[in-house]
């Protein structure tokens, strides 16, 4: 089973790989003994991140998750990269592709298929529900110092 790995690190950052997209499919999650999901894999706990949480996954042609879930805080973003399935929130089915964007509140019970003839590539992010506000949209600071590379 293949792991994340660290890349660099500093006082004020980290960076990992978790490899290269078409290789997630050697990533597996074992979520409770007898309980694995293929192709997923975490990777903010590795980065250290302290407001979120961040997923790859590859699902397989004609593959879902075969579950339901909710989260008791967590909203979560889900992030299409590539392939073609259907998402489903409280019952309601609706198609997603490459470059769409879903975000379920903790409570929406939802679950996602891929129904395309290629394995599909989801990012999911996780973050505490009611965190943001519009206001945090200004949060980045410019300087005023040049960039070297």
């Amino acid at each position: 089973m293949k792991k994340v790995e660290k890349t660099a690190g500093g006082a004020n950052f980290a960076a990992v790989t978790v490899g290269k997209m078409d290789e997630l499919n050697q990533h597996t999650l074992i979520l409770a003994p007898g309980v694995e999901i293929p192709g997923k894999v975490f990777a903010g706990s590795a980065l250290g991140a302290t407001g979120a949480e961040l997923s790859f996954q590859r699902i397989e042609p004609g593959a879902g998750v075969g579950f339901l879930h909710t989260h008791k805080t967590h909203e979560e973003l889900y992030i299409i990269v590539r392939g073609d399935g259907e998402f489903q929130v409280d019952g309601k089915i609706f198609a997603v592709g490459e470059g769409s964007v879903i975000r379920v509140s903790p409570d929406g019970r939802r679950a996602l298929r891929n129904t395309g003839a290629e394995p599909m590539i989801m990012i999911c992010v996780q973050y505490k529900a009611d965190s943001f506000a519009s206001s945090d949209a200004d949060d980045g600071v410019i300087l005023d110092v040049g960039v070297v590379w």
